[in-house]
């Protein structure tokens, strides 16, 4: 039988799924002013286990806790997991753990993406995952009442059915931009033929202006078709229709951002489905979490001081392997450059070529990277541009040197660079070949050099999406108001359904 913990940080209780009651959550503000007709009032929140992935959703769980007091809120996650959690989460969220499934040849004790040993076993990884769906299951037969939703991500596709059974609502959530979203969902549908390397084409069903080239397609978007392709076969085996029978969609962005993509994105969901722009959800939760800095990354930052806007910050995310004759050159195009540097560098064994001198700073821990971009010291960004990373640049109004590497991150650098204007790319093809320390000095300096047109014309945009950022998830602001109206919209649907059991689609 399986067993999962509940914790809020200061109790823990096991508690057997067989019907046994949810941890209490009477300290956690939930007195009852408020709450819906219904009686639900629970919110659980299911991340995939990624870092990308887990930390919005640890943002929207905690905005829900902060700004929806009569709601109860609890986070699913694994042992592995739960330190990273407990500490970027505030008391009033739950934590209940499932055991991380056995599923050889995935090493023991390897929870989250970042630690996966080799690309190979990422597939691995999600299977592990798709075993969850039991306990889980089994956790929500086990609440004393259906809980008022299910947010849970869309590699999670098991959650839909269970959620289904157990009549409650299901959210979905991929971490991405309704922009990428929608190119993603169109081009699965309708993939591109006959297209030349690197000729623009417009998506179908997007506005005119949103061209692409082929290399800029996901890599599990443009093997979709082959029914062959193991990646393939694990959407529609594990993952279904699971994402577009969902209730709505969350998503980490703004209407000024990414309002012309929503029809879009809407389109391809079952009829009244919504997408829920809610973010960025780091502001949206508030200043509760206080970012660590075991690097001294911020004091170093504070010695540079006297020059604003002179440092490079660079980083690729946890994701993204660069192999070590890439960092070679990027290390000697940014001593080339000139400009002032801190890079996050994953790799433990790598060593740079080159002596990067004082104004070198190359760190291998974690980095509090919004305060790093909130540094007056810090004036450009180069990015593997991670979705988290984007909202992270234009929430500091700092213009974006795109480097893409996996996943969507193209479409991302797309979006950033070519239409909100707010960065210049590099590396812009999806390929192996390692791009020169000529080329990174070269573009380097055009991130940096602020006095040229181009320059200025970056930090006018980024100021400019920094405002609207700010202003979304201020009192009255889109993002305020859709997670409240996304409250509400819940509440009202369970009206008048009574028992528990009633499916829900």
């Amino acid at each position: 039988m399986a067993v999962v913990t509940a914790t809020n940080g200061a109790t823990e209780a096991n508690h057997a799924a067989n019907g046994a009651t949810a941890p209490n959550h009477a300290a956690n503000g939930a007195t009852g002013n408020g709450a819906p007709e219904s009686g639900r009032d629970h919110v659980v929140i299911f991340p995939f286990m990624a870092k990308g992935h887990m930390l919005p959703l640890f943002h929207f769980a905690t905005a829900l806790s902060v700004h929806h007091r009569n709601l109860r809120v609890t986070l699913v996650t694994t042992p592995g997991n739960v330190a990273f959690a407990r500490s970027r989460l505030p008391a009033s969220v739950d934590l209940v753990v499932f055991p991380f499934p056995s599923l050889p040849p995935l090493p023991v004790g390897v929870e989250s993406t970042d630690a996966v040993p080799c690309p190979s076993l990422h597939l691995t990884f999600l299977s592990a995952t798709a075993l969850l769906r039991e306990p889980f299951a089994d956790f929500l037969a086990s609440l004393p009442s259906p809980p008022l939703a299910l947010v849970s991500d869309f590699f999670l596709g098991f959650t839909h059915r269970v959620a289904s059974d157990a009549g409650v609502r299901r959210i979905v959530f991929n971490g991405m931009s309704c922009f990428s979203s929608a190119i993603c969902k169109a081009l699965s549908a309708s993939p591109p033929a006959g297209v030349e390397p690197g000729a623009l084409f417009h998506v179908p069903g997007m506005p005119e202006h949103v061209v692409v080239t082929a290399e800029e397609v996901p890599y599990g978007v443009a093997k979709r078709a082959n029914p062959d392709n193991p990646v393939t076969r694990f959407f529609v085996d594990e993952i279904g229709d699971s994402d577009v029978r969902s209730w709505g969609v969350l998503v980490n962005s703004f209407a000024a951002l990414d309002k012309d993509y929503v029809p879009p994105l809407e389109s391809f969901y079952q009829p009244g489905a919504r997408a829920w722009l809610v973010g960025p959800l780091f502001l949206a939760a508030g200043d509760g979490e206080e970012e660590r800095d075991p690097e001294g990354c911020l004091s170093w930052l504070d010695e540079r001081a006297a020059r604003p806007g002179s440092v490079v910050y660079v980083s690729f995310g946890t994701q993204a392997h660069v192999t070590d004759a890439q960092l070679d050159e990027l290390a000697r195009g940014l001593v080339q450059s000139g400009h002032p540097f801190l890079w996050a560098v994953r790799s433990d064994t790598w060593s740079p070529p080159v002596d990067v001198g004082p104004n070198g700073l190359i760190v291998r821990g974690w980095v509090p990277q919004r305060s790093v971009l909130a540094h007056k010291s810090v004036g450009g960004f180069m990015s593997h541009c991670g979705w988290n990373s984007v909202m992270e640049s234009l929430a500091a109004g700092k213009p974006v040197l795109a480097w893409p590497m996996i996943a969507e991150q193209h479409l991302n650098a797309r979006h950033v660079a070519n239409i909100v204007g707010s960065g210049v790319r590099i590396g812009g093809e999806a390929t192996t070949d390692v791009v020169g320390r000529a080329e990174v000095e070269e573009k380097v300096r055009k991130l940096m050099d602020a006095e040229s047109e181009a320059g200025q014309r970056m930090r006018v945009r980024a100021a400019s999406a920094q405002q609207a950022a700010m202003s979304a998830v201020s009192v009255g602001g889109t993002s305020s108001v859709a997670l409240q109206k996304l409250v509400e919209e819940l509440q009202r649907t369970y009206d008048g359904v009574v028992g528990k059991g009633t499916k829900c689609t």
